[in-house]
């Protein structure tokens, strides 16, 4: 994976974000994290990927996803499907405030890991 430029850091979360902790934590928990979870992870992961996304929504997704890989929050999450409601709250809110930046490859990207790690969807 190419290595990114991370926003200058403002908060612990921001702090705590690496691409190694992230793939790390989805590799061991994305069966117990739930495909929605998961599937918001992938979108704001491969939408920072983008050279135009601003610094600010690239700021909220890091501090999102390195909330999701901090091992102490809210609630732990080891506790199977409860423990990542809090994970879920904080992506679903980081995720509606870049919505615009998530582009049809990040689409694209997300769907296809998701259907490598879960299967395909049948809708």
């Amino acid at each position: 994976m190419p290595k990114k430029e991370v926003p200058p850091e403002n908060n612990q979360y921001q702090q705590a974000y690496s691409d190694e902790g992230f793939w790390d934590k989805l590799r061991h928990y994305a069966g117990s994290a739930g495909k929605e979870v998961v599937e918001k992870a992938l979108l704001m992961y491969y939408a920072a990927q983008q050279e135009d996304v601003p610094k600010w929504a690239k700021a909220t997704i890091f501090g999102a996803l390195g909330y999701f890989i901090t091992p102490l929050d809210a609630i732990v999450d080891l506790t199977p499907v409860v423990g990542y409601a809090d994970d879920l709250g904080v992506l679903a809110l980081a995720l509606a405030a870049v919505a615009r930046y998530i582009n049809d490859d990040a689409r694209a990207r997300t769907a296809e890991r998701m259907e490598r790690w879960f299967g395909a969807d049948d809708k």
